[in-house]
């Protein structure tokens, strides 16, 4: 194949690195594309906290003048898996044409670079950040449009990685219901039990007290992941920073907080899918785009709320505290014509207690992610799958 690879060192190439993705998927009716802008922010240095612990690199692909795809590798100290003993780096913003030889050469570019980085594995596709935003591959839930953050890609992707030797490191997993579906028996039963313990209270945020609401974040937070052991931990500052910014676009009556005696012992934090609003936007969002959001925000455009963190506290794990927050939610937000579905935030299969969650309040499975592994050299590090997670109570 005569192509051309060329590393994105510059602003115009960088737009391009974003033109790539909307061009290969331009006949998909399903898809929504990403605003230009964030794609952009996770590779610079001012934007994204990451390079103070990593770096990052990406490439295009290019034939007969047209791009045919694109690939960004990174490092980070700050990528942490439990059970895992040796240096593993990402693979990310993985997209191609039905061609395996052109899919080799921008994995081949990634990992190579890597190597040179002092990596022995890699993972992905990933984002060089959060794991809210551009986890995994899609390998089942084409059938409608992606929420905010989800990768989407199409369903060719996952022979490409596979042909070429990475294997499933975890699967993920989003459900769905219907926002006025009634809970299971078992959820009301649990939330009957607290209704005369005045100790115990739900409720929602208000948006004046943002910086409060980000401390309570911040401690259940670090006390419900903390046992996970993969780097989990959240500064006050930084919950109170995430917090500020989320501000514009959170609707106080999805963000709701569990007290024990008036101390946050559990989180149900959700936000309006902004894919509801961006799918008009075709990847912009300046002064005009803006406007119309504004306005689509204040009419009640959006009717798909999904979820964004969910925990309990460590000791308050065995109470059936999770029943008593869900169940708070829905007898607020049901049958007023807010939202009319609800997509969960992924739950790997290594987290099974948070599936059980989702199964247990009448979710159906809506989508299928893989995120994959590629080791370098197996004789030295054998392929394992991810450590199911083990909780601890009290």
């Amino acid at each position: 194949m005569n192509v051309q690879l060329i590393e994105v060192n510059n602003t115009q190439l960088g737009i391009d690195f974003c033109e790539v993705n909307a061009q290969l998927q331009s006949q998909n009716p399903n898809y929504i594309r990403p605003i230009n802008q964030e794609v952009i922010d996770v590779f610079d240095p001012n934007k994204n906290k990451q390079f103070a612990h990593g770096t990052a690199k990406r490439w295009l692909l290019k034939t007969n003048g047209k791009y045919i795809g694109r690939i960004a590798a990174f490092t980070t100290s700050k990528y942490v898996n439990k059970g895992t003993d040796f240096k593993v780096g990402g693979m990310g913003f993985f997209d191609c044409i039905d061609d395996q030889e052109a899919a080799n050469i921008l994995l081949d570019t990634a990992i190579e670079w890597l190597k040179s980085q002092g990596m022995e594995a890699v993972d992905g596709p990933i984002n060089f950040g959060d794991r809210d935003k551009w986890w995994g591959l899609m390998v089942n839930g084409f059938h409608k449009p992606p929420m905010y953050g989800m990768s989407f890609n199409p369903p060719y992707y996952q022979a490409l990685l596979e042909n070429y030797g990475f294997k499933c490191y975890y699967n993920h997993f989003y459900y769905s219901m219907d926002v006025d579906a009634t809970m299971p028996e078992k959820i009301r039963e649990r939330y009957k039990r607290f209704l005369n313990k005045p100790d115990y209270t739900a409720k929602h945020i208000e948006k004046g007290d943002i910086v409060k609401y980000a401390q309570h974040f911040a401690k259940v937070y670090n006390a419900a992941w903390a046992q996970h052991g993969e780097a989990k931990e959240i500064s006050v500052e930084q919950a109170e920073k995430m917090f500020k910014k989320m501000k514009p676009i959170i609707d106080e009556r999805m963000v709701w907080f569990a007290y024990y005696k008036d101390e946050p012992i559990a989180m149900f934090i959700n936000i309006p899918d902004l894919n509801e609003y961006f799918r008009h936007f075709n990847g912009k969002f300046g002064w005009w785009q803006k406007l119309r959001f504004l306005y689509m925000q204040k009419t009640g455009a959006c009717k798909r709320v999904t979820g964004l963190a969910f925990g309990v506290v460590p000791k308050f794990q065995a109470l059936g505290i999770d029943s008593f927050i869900i169940q708070s939610v829905a007898n607020f937000i049901q049958n007023k014509g807010w939202y009319t579905e609800y997509e969960m935030g992924w739950a790997a299969d290594w987290n099974p207690k948070m599936l059980n969650i989702y199964r247990a309040i009448g979710g159906a499975e809506s989508r299928h992610m893989k995120t994959y592994r590629y080791i370098f050299d197996t004789t030295k590090h054998p392929f394992e799958p991810h450590p199911v997670m083990e909780y601890k109570v009290g």
